[in-house]
């Protein structure tokens, strides 16, 4: 099966890839920048040159193409091209992909879009599901709420740098989960007629509050957290005041995804079922708990080597040479 992978650079995009080349699935990657592409390359990938800003770029890559996983998506704070690209450019994906007769289509979309339409990526991500429920390709929607690999900014590098920590005085809990799983559930289901026209939610198996995340995060780590909290009702005042202005537009924007991580949504659903029928153990799906104990190890470990540098550095340069 050869496949065509959008927005392989990205986060998600690069465990899709790297998924399907160890599965042994042909691969092509839709590019602009073939050096900022080039592990892809190396790795085993087909680059081919396309623009979702250029929408004639698109046909053409489909040629010889069975499959597409499009986990492609623009900045929350680049709003210039977010209608071009997340809207009319996909438009054309899914046109180009009926004409191509491309066997299935894949595409990722937020858990809880349906109760947030008034943010514009969220409204946009909807109007493609639609789009592809009305089309006659195969194709699954997997809905993700939040990914491992974002907590380590949130969360893990502020504790270590003992900066503070914000969140929210919610205790709304998220199931996480890891990219790697995500890339493993998706190149499985390719092959399994149960998820052909489906919308599922994708989560991890555990859910998680802030609070639980921080001690975590202190357990491992064995530093203290500077928590700073932010009111829900403050978080959407300033919301309110932003978006009046085109400067803090992309400010509003970005409080608005804060705003859909920390309320209540459906990512407490079990993926046990997707699991059963894909053969896979829930044991296999990462826990955070683990994650985050090989990110701090690898940390410590570099803090150490970078401390002993320096000790040798400074050892040395207090010598006298006679």
């Amino acid at each position: 099966m050869s496949l065509l992978v959008i927005g392989s650079t990205g986060t998600l995009g690069r465990q899709i890839v790297k998924r399907a080349l160890n599965e042994g699935f042909h691969v092509k990657c839709l590019v602009r920048n073939f050096n900022k592409a080039s592990f892809l390359k190396e790795w085993g990938a087909e680059l081919i040159y396309g623009d979702l800003t250029l929408p004639e770029t698109i046909p053409i890559a489909l040629q010889s193409v069975t499959a597409i996983i499009d986990c492609s998506t623009t900045r929350n704070n680049d709003l210039h091209n977010v209608i071009q690209i997340e809207l009319k450019a996909k438009y054309i994906l899914i046109e180009a992909a009926i004409k191509a007769q491309i066997n299935r289509y894949i595409f990722f979309s937020i858990l809880g879009a349906h109760n947030h339409k008034n943010i514009i990526l969220v409204k946009l991500k909807l109007l493609v599901e639609n789009r592809l429920r009305k089309s006659k390709v195969n194709y699954t929607i997997f809905s993700l709420s939040a990914f491992f690999q974002g907590l380590i900014p949130q969360y893990a590098v502020p504790i270590l740098d003992e900066q503070s920590v914000w969140i929210t005085g919610e205790s709304s809990s998220i199931s996480y989960i890891n990219t790697q799983d995500i890339a493993k559930i998706a190149i499985k289901s390719l092959s399994i007629t149960q998820f052909r026209d489906k919308t599922l939610p994708l989560v991890g198996i555990k859910s998680w509050t802030s609070f639980e995340i921080i001690e975590l995060c202190e357990k491992i780590s064995g530093k203290r957290a500077k928590i700073t909290r932010i009111p829900m009702n403050l978080l959407r005042l300033i919301r309110y005041k932003t978006k009046f202005f085109q400067w803090t537009n992309k400010i509003s924007e970005r409080l608005a995804f804060v705003e859909i991580l920390s309320q209540k949504n459906d990512s407490n659903r079990s993926i046990k079922e997707i699991l059963y029928t894909l053969k896979i153990q829930p044991k296999e799906i990462e826990s955070l708990e683990i994650y985050f104990q090989e990110y701090f190890q690898k940390i410590m470990k570099k803090l150490k080597e970078v401390n002993y540098e320096i000790r040798n550095d400074n050892r040395n340069s207090n010598e006298i040479d006679f």
